[in-house]
C-alpha cells in the first residue's frame, strides 16, 4: 500500500512544491485549500507528473469544517503517513496600537488554531501510518517577531514552535514524530503584496545574497518524513540562507 501524505494549503507555493517532492517520492498526496480553481490547477499539475493526488476543501481555521473534512478523508483512507501543516500565512498587517481583536484572532487562527485543529484530527490516522510524522511550518518570524506591523504574524508562529514540541512529546508513545520548518524569505505568492524592490534589499540581510526556492523547503521536508529522520522529533529546521546570522 503507497505512503499517503496530506499536505495543507497545498494548492499552491510551498505546499504544491512539497506535494511533487512527496509525490516523487512514492506518496500518494491529499492536498486542501480553499480555492477550487487553484486545486484543479495544482491536481492537473500533479497528475501529469505522474502523481496520484486528491483535493479536499476546506477552511482549517474552521474546527467543524476540519472535522467534516476528517470524516471525508476517513471514507475512503484509513491512514496518513505524513501530515504536513503548511496552511498559514500574514493575514495583512496591523501595528498592535490599532489592531482589532477580529485581526488578532484571524492571523492566530490561520497560523496557530489550524495546526491544533487539523493535527488532532489525523493523530487517529497517523496511529495506523508507516514511520509516521507530522512536520508544521514556523517561521524566522517566530525568532524575530517580524517586520513592522507583522508582530502578530510571529507571535502565531512562536506558538507554532511550542505547539511542535508539545505534540512531540505528546505523540512518541505512539511513534508519531512532529518537526517543524522555518523558513525564511522564500520566493513565493506569500510576499506578493511587498514591493519588489524592498524585496530586493532584504537580500542585504541574507548571507547567502539570494531568496530560497519552495523546492529547497520541500526537499526538507521530504527528509523529515522520511526514515532518513527517525531519531528526529520535536526539532525545528532553519531553511534561510544564513538570514538569522546578520
Amino acid at each position: 500500500m503507497s505512503k499517503i501524505a496530506l499536505i495543507t494549503g497545498a494548492t499552491a507555493g510551498i505546499g504544491l512544491a512539497t506535494a511533487m517532492e512527496l509525490g516523487k517520492g512514492g506518496y500518494d498526496i491529499i492536498i486542501n485549500g480553499i480555492f477550487q480553481d487553484q486545486a484543479d490547477e495544482a491536481l492537473v499539475t500533479l497528475k501529469e507528473a505522474g502523481i496520484n493526488a486528491e483535493y479536499f476543501e476546506a477552511d482549517i481555521t474552521n474546527e467543524d469544517a476540519v472535522n467534516a473534512m476528517f470524516v471525508a478523508i476517513g471514507a475512503k483512507y484509513d491512514k496518513i503517513d505524513a501530515l504536513i501543516n503548511c496552511a498559514g500565512g500574514l493575514g495583512g498587517r496591523s501595528r498592535f496600537e490599532d489592531m482589532t481583536t477580529e485581526f488578532y484572532r484571524k492571523v492566530m487562527a490561520l497560523n496557530l488554531d489550524s495546526v491544533f485543529f487539523v493535527s488532532r484530527a489525523a493523530i487517529p490516522f497517523l496511529k495506523k501510518g508507516e514511520n509516521p510524522s507530522i512536520v508544521n511550518f514556523a517561521s524566522i518570524a517566530s525568532y524575530n517577531a517580524g517586520g513592522p506591523g507583522a508582530g502578530i504574524y510571529g507571535t502565531s508562529k512562536a506558538g507554532v514552535l511550542t505547539i511542535t514540541r508539545a505534540l512531540a512529546k505528546d505523540l512518541v508513545e505512539y511513534g508519531i514524530r512532529v518537526n517543524a520548518v522555518s523558513p525564511g524569505t522564500i520566493d513565493t505568492a506569500f510576499h506578493a503584496a511587498t514591493n519588489r524592490d524592498i524585496m530586493e534589499g532584504w537580500k542585504n540581510g541574507i548571507l547567502m545574497k539570494r531568496f530560497g526556492e519552495a523546492s529547497e523547503v520541500a526537499s526538507v521536508i521530504e527528509f523529515l518524513v522520511s526514515d532518513k529522520a527517525s531519531y528526529l522529533t520535536g526539532e525545528v529546521i532553519q531553511i534561510n540562507g544564513g538570514q538569522d546570522f546578520l
